[in-house]
């Protein structure tokens, strides 16, 4: 069984919108490549999607 989402520690509510904290992402262990806000696995330029 998952553990559940803690609201304020693994997300918060912007409006209508859930966003994932740095925490939560770093217990995922990887880039989902959405362009999250609070991606650790971003690269300096700001764009995760960006293929080289």
């Amino acid at each position: 069984m998952r553990n559940p989402l803690i609201e304020g520690i693994d997300y918060y509510w912007e409006g209508q919108y859930m966003v994932f904290t740095e925490k939560y992402h770093l217990k995922r262990g990887y880039c989902c490549k959405s362009g999250c806000r609070h991606c650790p696995y971003k690269k300096k330029d700001n764009s995760p999607n960006k293929t080289k």
